[in-house]
């Protein structure tokens, strides 16, 4: 017999297979030797109270051993030679579009500008010994979008949009571990997810669909408000059907769609800057104790939000045992983002500390017109590139300076590899980001004692965590105006990470017909 089962159970009794079985028989009412197996269906971590428990759903075989479900395999087809559907961007959106469309019938063509996983990380690595950003190959743009080199979290609130379930199990049908299937805040790891990613590529390429790298679209081909395919490396594409996936950080496809008068809308959008502590501070205070994780517990977490203004102040993108990088996609720019291996392991945590802002926000601070928040987003890049010195070095101050408003002497040890500039964040970052920042930082404070430290350290700038703007589409996903464009993920608007713009590549590819 199998049977689910609830257990409320101590991490260091989670950890002993043996222990896990005697507690999981007693809660079920059975005796121990006759459990076979204990399978974990569902992991969760409640550091509430004092005591930090993990909340399981545990499966037990009773008995004897049940044969489990079928391992979930995507139903691909050949598609060789069936109609073509051209897709823009081979992100999340892009990907999870593409192998839809291949179990739709339809024969995927993802364009690129990026380079492939393999020739993406020998860019990474020349972006830190040179210093120089190549603009189509960088943290941001190249295959698997922004998400292959910052962290693979693959948590979202978005359940409302898809199968969350069936993007994870895509994901480990493709090499991920299946303990995403498992835990609450499933998470890849940036060492791990290139893989995943060369593997859909693989997927992708066996069913007859097709991935052209260093392909930068430049145009639409639209006839009579019908699109008709698109304009890349000089050469006409044709299509009936554009899924236009190109992230939230490609600003040229945005002044292309203006110049070809597609309507696009003005939409909030969130800045900010990325926040680091000694992971061991973040584990004191989450765990409760001043011994912090010790042995049985992982790499602790947070996740603050609070309401300043009437506007949202919040963590975003939260990487435990994780690593500053430069997030960068042209020069002159200061960016940064955060990432995390799979194991998690370094000293130091961060995070995105962001507040949103919106058209009449950008208009107090003489920001106007369709592209406000995008030059606002450019202005404060290079305002922070001025402030670190130029190059990759990322302008930093202590939190505590941050929030007396002084500089800071001296700056504490950084994941940051590049290197950092002291600098004065909060006279130059805009009054109204400021304020709502330093307000929503004293209350986490508040809230987590020691959060508020001169051990951690705020770096700037954090400008691409969400789109500036929407592309409009109708209850067909496709834009009202155009037929057969389809605008899709985080860069039209619709997705906020990699989940989310997962499922809106499946939604839009499924209203393709």
């Amino acid at each position: 017999m199998y049977t689910e089962i609830q257990i409320r159970i101590k991490p260091e009794q989670a950890g002993v297979e043996e222990t896990l079985r005697q507690i999981a028989a007693r809660v079920a009412g059975v005796g121990a030797e006759r459990i076979c197996r204990v399978d974990i269906v569902r992991k969760s971590i409640d550091a509430r109270q004092k005591e930090v428990m993990f909340n399981l759903v545990a499966g037990l075989h009773i008995d004897r051993i049940e044969e489990k479900e079928k391992v979930f395999v995507p139903a691909y087809r050949d598609v060789s030679d069936r109609e073509t559907v051209v897709v823009v961007g081979a992100g999340p959106a892009g990907l999870f579009a593409a192998l839809r469309l291949i179990e739709r019938g339809f024969r995927p063509l993802v364009l690129e500008r990026g380079k492939a996983v393999e020739d993406r990380k020998k860019d990474l690595n020349g972006l830190y010994k040179t210093g120089m950003v190549d603009e189509d190959s960088n943290f941001g743009f190249g295959e698997g979008g922004a998400g292959t080199f910052s962290d693979g979290k693959l948590y979202t609130r978005s359940k409302k949009r898809g199968d969350v379930r069936r993007v994870m199990e895509i994901l480990v049908y493709h090499g991920a571990n299946p303990a995403i299937l498992v835990e609450a805040h499933p998470h890849v790891g940036t060492d791990k997810l290139p893989g995943v990613i060369v593997n859909i590529r693989k997927t992708i390429q066996k069913q007859g669909g097709e991935i052209r790298f260093g392909c930068r679209v430049t145009g639409l081909i639209i006839r009579e408000n019908s699109i008709q395919g698109v304009i890349a490396g000089g050469q006409e594409i044709a299509s009936r059907h554009v899924i236009l996936a190109t992230g939230h950080s490609a600003r040229d496809i945005y002044r292309m769609l203006q110049r070809q008068a597609v309507r696009m809308e003005p939409k909030d959008f969130a800045v900010g800057l990325r926040l680091e502590h000694p992971q061991q501070e973040i584990d004191r205070i989450q765990y409760h104790t001043p011994e912090g994780r010790g042995k049985w517990l992982p790499a602790a977490e947070y996740n603050f939000v609070t309401n300043i203004d009437g506007r949202g102040v919040y963590s975003f993108c939260m990487c435990p045992g994780g690593v500053i990088v430069p997030a960068a996609t042209g020069p002159n720019q200061q960016v940064v983002n955060g990432m995390s291996s799979s194991y998690r392991n370094t000293p130091w945590a961060n995070s995105a500390m962001v507040t949103a802002i919106g058209p009449a926000e950008l208009e107090s601070m003489n920001y106007r017109g369709l592209f406000a928040g995008m030059v606002f987003q450019e202005a404060l890049e290079r305002q922070a590139w001025e402030e670190g010195g130029g190059g990759l070095f990322a302008p930093a101050q202590r939190l505590t300076d941050f929030l007396a408003g002084k500089d800071s002497s001296t700056l504490p040890a950084t994941s940051y590899k590049p290197g950092v500039h002291t600098s004065a964040i909060s006279e130059w970052l805009p009054r109204i980001v400021y304020r709502r920042l330093a307000a929503g930082l004293q209350y986490f404070g508040q809230r987590a004692k020691g959060f508020v430290s001169e051990r951690a350290l705020l770096l700037g700038v954090e400008t691409r965590t969400s789109s500036p703007l929407r592309i409009p589409r109708n209850e067909q996903l496709m834009h009202p105006e155009i037929r057969g464009l389809y605008p899709c993920g985080e860069g039209a608007g619709y997705a906020g990470g990699i989940i989310s713009a997962a499922m809106d590549g499946e939604k839009c590819a499924e209203n393709i017909f």
